[in-house]
């Protein structure tokens, strides 16, 4: 899957974008930081701030008419475009980072965000369009790999880059042959036309990103899962802004220390990533989230326990910190960390783009882009009053974080019924039951049709591991009839499907059907191993 023509092309692409997003940023906030910044016309410290302001602003902008336009057009012409975008902004701050342009960098920077906005809804909206439903899962966990990865080497080579000789000529260099590397694999993109009626598209920034949002929660599901997703990055901005100041004033560890921090937390997200495809088993499963917030939360405690004592000496590199074991277990706490975060995401993603309308797949995406961008302008301005006002120190803020991640999944998983029951069943399934499923995927949507000769003894729980979508038991032929016409999913035993063929012939050419083939194997007096096979019937 990863170096097929329909999938490869777009993760280089999308991967070169948030590199390119983290090399340019990093190096303006860099720049300004440790340079001569005498013709600023304001303090350093706002410069700062205002940057990251000013890239996160777009997505409160323009992610509601982004995913209209996303939704409407050939998303592989709107990729290329935006890349094409994309190398003329770099190119302008080519010029810029040459000639100290600092605030024409800023202003720069705001349009890259503007330029990312557009690009985070087409982004993951394709995937179920590229991807086969075996592999949506799959993709999203590389997907989740690529983008980690490239956020740490972009942070990573902006303070390499400026370290060198001639650092800004290699600065400008880089974001402008990043950009034009984006341009060639966007080219690559095999076409993906709308799946609707093409409509026009107005551009309102505020009231579309209200008219987004009231989309979003007209669809409860979808709604709850995106919260969930920002809460991800809550947590996730919160570690990330604070562990500059967490290696210096805990750690007693210099740059070197906090680059070693990233890179423990960024590959810790790619293995929970690749690790949440093998415990759903490549599904798209919801039941897998509690135990990525379970390993948040117990990781984060635990994290706060191997803090060593805050001592008053001098700063150490890495290497001078890996030469004290004492500070291991504080290194594997934060991989675990990173890895619970791979685990609790990918799921949900998957869930967004899976259960979503089809034409309406890009705006769902849009209305999450808005609500991570609220939740991490949340965490900023909460770290500040709990740093700053109250006093808190940075231990004292993790181990808070880690807490809330108990009250943020009591809080998803009693607002949705759907999300309870499938953790139920995943639990079940995986502690009473060891299943095999060897099976095709069945549609996200519209009518489908089961059948089985032990439909009524088949326990809910495993019905729900090869489904994402509740699977309605038939008992009486208009049931079955009345579910097919509402688009619904339903499992019937072969004497119903016998009684149905008897009224009506032609049944079975007006429906999706599959055969589920299901077997048990007693292994003790509690589990059981059982088989499903599932094969398409027409």
């Amino acid at each position: 899957m990863l170096l097929s023509r329909r999938f490869f092309p777009y993760f280089v692409t999308q991967c070169l974008g948030a590199l390119n997003d983290n090399v340019y940023k990093n190096v303006l906030l860099l720049m300004v930081t440790y340079s001569q910044v005498s013709s600023l016309p304001f303090d350093v410290n706002l410069f700062v701030n205002l940057a990251a302001g000013l890239f996160i602003l777009p997505f409160f902008l323009f992610s509601a008419y982004a995913g209209l336009v996303a939704d409407n057009m050939d998303k592989a012409l709107l990729i290329r475009r935006l890349k094409l975008l994309e190398f003329v902004i770099m190119a302008c701050a080519a010029a810029a980072i040459v000639t100290h342009s600092y605030l024409l960098m800023l202003v720069l920077l705001f349009l890259m965000g503007t330029q990312s906005a557009f690009f985070g809804p087409v982004k993951y909206s394709l995937l179920p369009q590229i991807l086969t439903a075996e592999d949506l899962v799959r993709g999203n966990a590389w997907v989740e790999v690529g983008t980690f990865v490239s956020i740490l080497l972009g942070t990573i080579g902006a303070g390499l880059i400026l370290t060198q000789s001639y650092a800004e000529v290699i600065a400008a260099a880089s974001v402008v042959a990043f950009a034009l590397l984006g341009v060639f694999y966007s080219r690559q993109i095999p076409p993906l036309p709308p799946v609707q009626q093409v409509d026009d598209v107005p551009f309102a920034p505020f009231s579309g990103m209200l008219r987004t949002l009231t989309l979003c929660r007209q669809q409860p599901a979808i709604w709850i899962a995106i919260i969930a997703i920002s809460w991800f990055w809550f947590v996730g901005a919160t570690y990330l802004t604070q562990f500059a100041n967490f290696s210096r004033v805990h750690l007693n560890g210099d740059a070197t220390v906090v680059s070693l921090l990233l890179v423990l937390f960024s590959v810790g997200i790619a293995l929970g990533s690749m690790l949440c495809t093998r415990l759903s088993r490549q599904r798209v499963e919801i039941g897998v989230v509690p135990l990525g917030l379970l390993g948040l939360w117990i990781f984060g405690v635990d994290l706060y326990y191997a803090i060593p004592p805050m001592t008053a000496q001098p700063l150490m590199s890495v290497s001078d910190f890996l030469s004290q074991p004492n500070h291991y277990r504080l290194l594997l706490d934060l991989l675990c960390i990173g890895i619970s975060g791979g685990v609790y995401i990918v799921p949900l993603y998957a869930f967004v783009q899976a259960r979503a309308v089809p034409s309406q797949r890009a705006q769902m995406i849009a209305a999450n882009n808005i609500l991570n961008a609220l939740f991490m302008v949340i965490s900023a301005i909460l770290a500040m009053v709990l740093l700053g006002a109250i006093q808190w120190q940075i231990s004292e803020l993790f181990l808070a974080l880690a807490c809330a991640n108990v009250l943020a999944g009591l809080a998803i998983f009693t607002a949705n019924l759907e999300f309870r029951v499938r953790v139920k069943h995943y639990l079940l399934s995986v502690l009473r039951y060891r299943v095999s499923i060897d099976s095709v995927i069945l549609p996200y949507e519209g009518a489908c049709l089961l059948v089985s000769e032990k439909a009524q003894r088949i326990p809910r729980a495993l019905l729900s591991t090869i489904s994402l979508r509740p699977i309605i038991v038939g008992q009486q032929t208009l049931q079955v009839k009345e579910a097919l016409r509402q688009h619904k999913m339903i499992l019937i035993d072969d004497k119903q499907l016998s009684e149905l063929l008897i009224r009506d012939p032609s049944f079975l050419m007006q429906n999706p059907c599959f055969r589920l083939q299901y077997s048990t194997e007693a292994q003790s007096s509690w589990r059981q191993k059982v088989t499903m096979t599932l094969s398409r019937l027409r």
